[in-house]
């Protein structure tokens, strides 16, 4: 058995939430894990960043179709340049993730300690999260399945909780589990916190890839099953991997902890005290956010008076407060959430009332990312809408037409290449073109900084699915 230091632990990163908890800043396109919440990163290269350097191999990112660029682009930003991204064709939960992850992370024909680990959670302390690592990590090589335990510092209900007697005693390493409990409500979390044993689940493990597919065998075949079919059919798919669709589309979601840490016998835990959260509501967000003597989290451009207790945030205009308490006041562009912050976890409601409503809000923000880069839209009306969109250096967007609509594009900086038609014009800054109903046209940026243009779009129908792509350097339909 090689000794703990020379180990390398693989980081699964599992990235297919979308945060509705947290809307406005976190839609359905661009969720929360993307978002830069805690840091001046977000809150996925934050996590890859802890989980990076001589101790880690090679990581895995979990993550849905629709983030595959994004996701891309924010990993190369922060220097990692060796991630391997599985798409799944749809969520099925923490255990198939981990379960491809080992499947993918033995095929080298070691079996390798990996660690899997949500991409949108905050840890304060990085140090102290890393020794509990390398306190997990000889359990680990064991063959035990090891979860993180963290110290509770109140009586949360918004949490799942872990019974683990031994590590009450403050005693370092791993201990066993006793029991997973459910998010309890206030007087049983109380309870919990005076009898003590108790922990915050985390939802971060440590095991070696073939104990999990061991277990996950035992416990649940026929997901094991499907997850091995899902990689063995599956296929490259330009940077990325992506999962043979029929197999995990056929699996039952499940957790990790359902689908085996609740029935396994090998199930142990290190207690850490590690400045973490979850994440999962703007209360939560407020309480590991830096705030003034009055309990306050201003970010941006924000004004308070009398204000006490409270979230306020603006990404966009100036947000005003005067004599209020214990409120969330997040502002973007489009949309403006106000709440009591004894009501953070309802926000969640409030996302599913403008999703059945069909608003678009709930989606996207105004700013969409691309492959190529972004487009945002300024303003639209009755048969016109206008764009900004930047083009990133080297890319371009597909060949395509439209049926419904003509658009005018203007450059405001850099130098674009534009096909349309059967000739290729090149435009500088002031310079524009007009592209006609049903006439193939391409923009492109050739050169090493940024493109911008202002795109005025006319016609009966302005909708993004009004498109017919011919080639795509991004194989997008």
């Amino acid at each position: 058995m090689p000794d703990n230091k020379s180990e390398k632990i693989i980081p699964v990163v599992l990235s297919g939430g979308s945060g509705t908890r947290l809307w406005p800043i976190s839609r359905t396109l661009y969720p929360k894990q993307l978002q830069s919440l805690v840091t001046g990163q977000s809150l996925l290269q934050d996590t890859m960043a802890r989980l990076s350097g001589d101790r880690y191999g090679d990581p895995i990112i979990i993550c849905n179709d629709e983030h595959r660029f994004i996701i891309a682009e924010q990993v190369r930003e922060i220097g990692v340049h060796n991630a391997h991204i599985v798409l799944e064709p749809v969520g099925r939960n923490t255990a198939p993730a981990a379960a491809v992850s080992a499947i993918l992370a033995a095929k080298s024909g070691a079996d390798p300690v990996i660690l899997v680990a949500p991409s949108d959670h905050a840890i304060l302390d990085a140090a102290a999260f890393q020794g509990a690592i390398e306190t997990a990590l000889t359990a680990a090589l064991g063959g035990k399945l090891v979860t993180f335990g963290i110290t509770p510092t109140s009586a949360e209900t918004g949490y799942g909780y872990i019974l683990s007697p031994g590590a009450a005693s403050g005693a370092a390493g791993c201990h066993d589990v006793e029991a997973y409990v459910e998010k309890p409500d206030a007087p049983t979390a109380e309870q919990y916190l005076e009898d003590g044993g108790y922990f915050w689940n985390s939802g971060i493990f440590l095991f070696r890839a073939g104990a999990f597919l061991a277990e996950l065998e035992q416990w649940q075949p026929e997901m094991a099953a499907h997850c091995r079919q899902a990689v063995e059919d599956g296929q490259g798919d330009l940077d990325f991997i992506r999962l043979d669709a029929p197999p995990f589309e056929a699996i039952e979601a499940n957790s990790i902890d359902y689908a085996v840490m609740e029935k396994t016998k090998n199930a142990q835990m290190v207690a850490v005290d590690m400045g973490w959260s979850d994440v999962g509501s703007w209360d939560a967000l407020w309480e590991i956010s830096n705030r003034d003597g009055d309990g306050n989290a201003a970010i941006g451009d924000v004004v308070l008076l009398d204000v006490t207790g409270s979230y306020v945030r603006s990404d966009h205009k100036l947000v005003a407060a005067i004599g209020v308490k214990d409120l969330i006041v997040v502002a973007t562009d489009d949309a403006v959430l106000v709440a009591d912050r004894a009501e953070a976890q309802k926000v969640k409601n409030l996302v599913d009332a403008l999703k059945d409503d069909a608003r678009g809000e709930y989606v996207s923000h105004t700013k969409v990312y691309r492959p190529w880069g972004w487009y945002q839209s300024l303003e639209i009306g009755e048969r016109f809408q206008v764009k900004l969109i930047g083009v990133s250096p080297g890319a371009k967007i597909s060949l395509q037409l439209h049926h419904k609509r003509a658009e005018h594009w203007v450059v405001v900086s850099g130098k674009a290449t534009v096909t349309r038609g059967e000739e290729i014009v090149e435009l500088r800054e002031n310079q524009s073109t007009y592209i006609p109903v049903g006439v193939k046209h391409r923009l492109e940026n050739q050169t090493d900084d940024p493109l911008t243009i202002v795109e005025i779009q006319s016609g009966s129908y302005l909708g993004e699915d009004d498109i017919e792509r011919f080639d795509d350097q991004y194989g997008r339909d």
